[in-house]
């Protein structure tokens, strides 16, 4: 192991501190919601005072950006780089996005973020406009090049890919919601793994000109 992991928080090198602060950001986001998170509390679990958050963060809002943006990184930075330069079809391309979605929301709290924006976000619009900006119009941009170079291909039937882009990231939202907002313990609880299988041969063959 690294010496520098066993260094007290407060031991550890100035530009270490913004990634910390917003782990524990994270934690007591999801933990406690909006409203009721202190950033007193993120200071401790983050093991710093208080005032070195505002160093690096102005408001309560921007820590919530940098939370969502830390939190979302990985989905987006691997839908582009399995896009990027890839040569098959769509295909066999939409179940390798699904799949690896599939398998990082179940691990992380990004269902658990969604679901406090949309608690929250009347009370709080900045909320909805920073998921917007840096999850939902992300997602959507990426799949709806991805879809709209396939039709340029001649592989996709014509249409918005906009809204075949829906079609294919809705219903695995809708999945981690359901997840996070009823638990594994129901019977209609999805596996998110089956559902990006099943969801997406399901809806890819409906979107193809032609199905071998």
């Amino acid at each position: 192991m690294d010496s520098t992991d066993t260094k007290p928080k407060w031991n550890r090198r100035k530009d270490a501190r913004p990634a910390e602060i917003i782990e524990a950001a994270l934690d007591i986001f999801a933990e406690s919601g909006f409203a009721a998170a202190r950033l007193g509390d993120v200071a401790t679990r983050a093991g710093v005072v208080k005032g070195t958050l505002y160093r690096y963060f102005d408001t309560k809002e921007d820590l919530f950006r940098a939370v969502v943006q830390h939190a979302v990184s990985i989905n987006l930075k691997n839908i582009e780089l399995i896009s990027t330069g890839f040569r098959g079809t769509l295909r066999e391309l939409v179940p390798l996005i699904l799949n690896g979605a599939a398998g990082r929301m179940g691990d992380s709290r990004v269902p658990a973020l969604a679901r406090l924006v949309i608690g929250e976000s009347r009370t709080f619009p900045d909320l909805a406009t920073i998921w917007h900006d840096n999850v939902v119009a992300q997602m959507l941009r990426l799949m709806t090049g991805i879809i709209a170079e396939a039709q340029q291909r001649g592989e996709v039937r014509p249409g918005d890919p906009a809204l075949y882009a829906f079609s294919v990231l809705g219903p695995m939202v809708a999945g981690a919601l359901f997840q996070e907002m009823f638990g594994l313990s129901s019977p209609y609880a999805p596996d998110l793994q089956a559902l990006a299988k099943q969801h997406g041969d399901t809806v890819v063959r409906g979107m193809l000109v032609s199905v071998d």
